[in-house]
């Protein structure tokens, strides 16, 4: 249930739940009334009552708001008495004591006994004068000289009258009990739902606050609370996983540091050791010296091509690199990728080939020369660890439902099982010894990135001795 309906329920019912209660109990009153004690409460009574009461507040307003040396003049006190003896009701203007003017003569002993009685109405109790009930109202005066008066209002009151009254105060008490009661019944059901639920979610932030982001902020209450507690817990959970995520970073940032000196330190070594062979003359011939300078510069190189592919994953990391999206053939784009690198792995005894599975032409959305980097690397990669005398790499072409498969397999060394999730880790390498193999150790973690940023996937499946299969799937596009 949201909010703005509880409350308005929560309003309706504060005033129908207690309406309803009274007649119910009014109606009991009433049976019990006339069945037992034999007392009418007819609706001529209730009237009668009613329209004395009415005629009383009138005319106390009318005296409250006029000047009070108006009950000393004639016009007016006829006038009041005739409004009043229309409904039964006598009226007494008194000035130090003394009567100004009387519909009903009373005695000094009853006029004192009504001053002193002047709330009487508003309890529902009576007072006897000269042995009739009546109900008083009386109203103090204050005049110019200084003197004080009073106006009595008495209205006689019949045993039908009586239990008119005795009902009326009974329904006024019922209802303003029933009130209160329903108030105390809302206001405990809405700080059940509200203020409970808005308790939990202060102490929950401040278990935040504190850095406790393990603190579950439990999702309850009315809809909009519930919407409250759960941006709240999403906060917690993108907190969390940005620490996380933070401390993960931190991690990767020591372990970039130390493999990325490990690697550069092989060949820069190499690099020194060279040019203090050529500066202590060992190269002493031009033969000697031509091989130092081409291993000099092999390895600056390498250093280079290190250097090159950590920016680049930097830069596809921090997704700082747009790419140039193109409808594209996907067999012709893999034909022209063969074209480029088979003459460059013949030298390495590598044949490479094209297998294509789809049943007519197909399209992709990549960026060329992104995914021409993705399978350069493959490639490389595959060249790096192969172990056989002829080596053969074959790309797959095959299709699913929404998507182009490729898969890029090669006759090498291949992968343990147990390390095939992390072929895309930055500077894995299968071989434990780092030395034995050239490059950044990047290769395939680049084309994770690059794939990933086409809204592909790339995976491995390793062959044990027989090779090593990188999957890649692409959307295709028509």
């Amino acid at each position: 249930m949201n909010l703005k309906k509880r409350l308005t329920i929560s309003n309706a019912a504060l005033v129908i739940i207690p309406f309803i209660i009274t007649i119910v109990a009014s109606l009991a009153y009433i049976y019990v009334s006339a069945g037992l004690f034999r007392k009418d409460i007819s609706y001529e009574s209730l009237e009668n009552f009613t329209k004395k009461q009415y005629e009383i507040f009138q005319a106390s307003s009318i005296l409250m708001r006029d000047n009070p040396e108006r009950v000393m003049e004639k016009d007016f006190q006829q006038d009041i008495a005739e409004r009043l003896s229309a409904v039964d009701v006598d009226v007494i203007f008194l000035k130090d004591y003394e009567v100004i003017f009387s519909t009903r003569k009373l005695s000094k002993i009853d006029l004192e006994k009504c001053i002193h009685s002047s709330d009487e109405i508003y309890t529902g109790k009576s007072i006897y004068l000269s042995g009739i009930p009546f109900i008083v109202r009386t109203i103090p005066l204050n005049f110019k000289d200084g003197s004080s008066g009073w106006v009595i209002f008495l209205a006689p009151v019949e045993g039908s009258e009586k239990a008119t009254q005795n009902f009326a105060v009974f329904s006024l008490l019922v209802f303003i009990i029933s009130y209160l009661a329903t108030s105390l019944l809302m206001s405990y059901v809405l700080s059940k739902s509200i203020l409970q639920p808005l308790a939990r979610l202060k102490v929950s932030a401040g278990e935040i606050s504190r850095g406790n982001l393990d603190y579950e902020v439990i999702v309850e209450g009315d809809d909009e609370i519930k919407e409250l507690c759960g941006s709240f817990e999403q906060m917690r959970l993108k907190l969390k996983e940005s620490v996380h995520t933070q401390m993960k970073y931190d991690e990767n940032r020591k372990m970039l540091v130390s493999s990325i000196s490990h690697d550069l330190k092989t060949p820069i070594t190499s690099i020194k050791g060279y040019v203090e062979g050529i500066m202590d003359g060992v190269a002493n011939t031009p033969e000697k010296l031509q091989k130092y300078l081409k291993t000099i510069y092999s390895k600056a190189l390498q250093v280079d091509g290190m250097i090159d592919d950590l920016l680049l994953y930097s830069k596809l990391d921090l997704k700082q690199i747009p790419f140039n999206f193109e409808k594209t053939d996907i067999v012709k784009y893999f034909e022209d990728s063969i074209t480029d690198n088979e003459t460059e792995l013949e030298k390495y005894n590598i044949k490479i080939e094209l297998h294509n599975e789809l049943k007519e032409c197909r399209y992709v959305l990549i960026d060329r020369d992104r995914m021409r980097r993705v399978v350069v690397n493959i490639i490389d990669n595959a060249r790096k660890y192969m172990n056989k005398a002829e080596g053969k790499i074959d790309i797959i072409l095959r299709e699913t439902n929404s998507s182009i498969v490729v898969e890029i397999r090669d006759n090498g060394a291949g992968i343990p099982k147990a390390a095939i999730s992390q072929v895309f880790d930055r500077f894995y390498r299968a071989d434990a010894s780092r030395s034995k193999i050239s490059g950044s150790g990047l290769g395939l973690a680049i084309a994770k990135q690059i794939v990933e940023g086409h809204g592909g996937k790339i995976w491995a499946r390793s062959h044990e001795n027989q090779g090593t299969s990188i999957m890649i799937s692409l959307g295709k596009v028509m």
